[in-house]
């Protein structure tokens, strides 16, 4: 038998607490305090990935959502979560799947789901094995204790987007996706602008996203821009109506306003 690969935590201790205990605790309490907001299943969700210091409280806004309408529910099997975000390290062309078996975070292993995986790569060059971009990418890995959290039981097809067809990627996913699974596209916002001046453009940029604008959209500001395009996309083939549940930036959580990431939650529903 194969000994199962798995991708251990490249940001644990840095990012999120690294230590089970003090983060479950940590992604518990920041779901608590996050509102709900009585949208119904949730089929995808716009998420941040900042240090939780920063950008945790707006994760909270989405995942709050999840656990809400989605934790409670019972399935015949567990919900396979597409994870799309940048790779900040490594230089990907279209989109980086991870060959592992598992990711880990202090929480535990997550699955990953290798029929997906591997349907993904039937559909042709648009989708690459690379492990060495998801060796170091924190994108991915620190909505996995939220998700674990707020979801439970979960399988994994981890997506890193370097310049892919949007459209052809989401339709790609609009054919692969089951009942029950989700879309978790990982995204900051504007970055390294004065205070308003971040205000204005995430604020513009979040008004084309959850108007369907991709056209306004695409001119906007977000280092996960492919895959928020993606799933726009994937949200128009779908029917999804998207909602948009909380923005902050870096200057309203640590107190730094002269030089900002945005941080935007949006939940879709359908």
């Amino acid at each position: 038998m194969d000994t199962p690969t798995i991708r251990p935590p490249a940001v644990a201790g840095a990012f999120y607490a690294d230590r089970p205990e003090r983060l479950s605790r940590g992604v518990e309490s920041l779901l608590d305090q996050a509102a709900g907001a009585g949208l119904g299943p949730v089929r995808a969700l716009i998420a941040p990935h900042a240090g939780y210091r920063y950008s945790g409280p707006i994760a909270a806004s989405a995942f709050r959502q999840l656990q809400e309408a989605n934790g409670s529910a019972s399935v015949a099997a567990p919900p396979t979560v597409y994870l799309l975000g940048p790779a900040h390290y490594v230089a990907v062309e279209r989109v980086a799947l991870s060959p592992a078996d598992a990711f880990e975070t202090p929480l535990g292993l997550v699955t990953q789901n290798r029929a997906a995986i591997d349907a993904l790569l039937a559909r042709g060059p648009g989708y690459q094995l690379d492990a060495l971009a998801h060796q170091p990418e924190h994108s991915l890995e620190v909505e996995l204790p939220f998700l674990q959290v707020a979801l439970g039981d979960f399988e994994l097809a981890a997506m890193l987007c370097g310049q892919p067809d949007p459209a052809q990627t989401a339709a790609d996913l609009a054919e692969q996706l089951r009942p029950g699974d989700l879309v978790v596209v990982s995204s900051d916002l504007s970055h390294y602008h004065p205070y308003e001046t971040a205000q204005r453009l995430d604020r513009a940029f979040l008004a084309a996203v959850t108007a369907g604008d991709l056209a306004a959209a695409a001119q906007g500001e977000a280092c996960g821009l492919p895959a928020i395009l993606i799933l726009m996309h994937l949200a128009r083939l779908q029917g999804w109506t998207p909602h948009l549940l909380d923005y902050r930036n870096s200057g309203d959580t640590s107190g730094d306003k002269s030089r900002v990431v945005g941080y935007g939650a949006v939940a879709y529903v359908g």
